[in-house]
């Protein structure tokens, strides 16, 4: 189990370059690779991002890649003859139109615009993935062991949480027999009140008492509550991407509370909804970060 938020930086040098990459992911429901790759190179994104796919299936994803030559090439650096001749007649002229001495110093020459000329590094896109892609999965796999890590941080809270909801399950289904009982008290008292006269035996009475009870049985609830919770313990131990389906479950969950209150319409059992609706709702917005 892998939680969506993740950092991991590396480095790579060959003969020619040195590479260093840093990718941060954080959480997003689809695959959201995005690069900042010099724009000579975007012919090796393809590959790189293939590269990430092989470990990462959900979450927003930032590669940042920095290229630098292994060594300083002797001919990086030129000047422009004429342009430094012509900066140095121009302060001779100033000299004489002013009448005073003016020198031109270092200065002066390196803001000239034209006097150093600095050539393009010319970085093959093979040279360069020959060292990035080293990097990228050293960075991809501290990534991973960072993103692993939160995850188990995320999966021993869920089964903590998961505790707290079997115990409140357990709880509204061991209140869910006085309901009924408590309802036909009501409704005996309610008659009475009415100076109703009443036959225990009476088949219209045993009917509405009876319907009562099938509406108000949330054994169903109950158990499919305890088969969502099974899932979510079995989903907890599976090695792939897992985050939609506990989203899923969460919502079935959800549904089966909801249920239980309306059907239930009991003050005491809808206290254990509130209390359960309140541990999953914790429960769903970490969910939100599981891959």
């Amino acid at each position: 189990m892998q939680s969506m938020t993740g950092f991991g930086r590396a480095e790579h040098a060959t003969e020619h370059l040195i590479a260093r990459v840093e990718i941060a992911s954080v959480n997003r429901k689809q695959a959201d690779i995005v690069f900042n790759l010099p724009r000579e190179l975007s012919e090796i994104e393809p590959a790189l991002r293939k590269t990430i796919l092989t470990k990462v299936s959900r979450g927003r994803v930032n590669v940042s890649v920095s290229l630098e030559a292994a060594s300083a090439a002797a001919d990086s650096l030129s000047i422009d003859p004429a342009r430094a001749q012509a900066l140095e007649a121009a302060f001779s002229e100033l000299s004489t139109l002013l009448g005073r001495s003016i020198q031109a110093d270092s200065h002066d020459f390196l803001r000239a615009p034209g006097v150093f000329l600095f050539k393009d590094s010319g970085i093959e896109p093979s040279q360069a993935a020959e060292a990035i892609q080293p990097a990228l999965e050293a960075a991809l796999e501290r990534l991973v062991e960072m993103r692993t890590n939160e995850g188990s941080d995320l999966k021993t809270d869920f089964l903590e949480r998961l505790n707290l909801l079997e115990e409140t399950t357990a709880q509204i289904s061991e209140k869910a027999p006085q309901v009924v009982t408590r309802q036909r008290e009501n409704l005996h008292n309610r008659l009475r009140e009415a100076e109703i006269e009443i036959d225990l035996n009476d088949e219209r009475l045993l009917k509405e008492i009876t319907l009562f009870s099938e509406r108000c049985d949330i054994s169903e609830e109950t158990t499919r509550l305890a088969s969502h919770f099974k899932r979510f313990r079995e989903s907890l131990e599976l090695t792939e991407p897992m985050g939609r389906s506990l989203d899923f479950l969460c919502q079935e969950i959800n549904r089966e509370f909801n249920t239980i209150g309306s059907k239930a319409n009991d003050a005491g059992i809808a206290q254990f909804v509130v209390v359960g609706k309140t541990e999953l709702e914790k429960i769903r917005e970490q969910v939100q970060n599981v891959e």
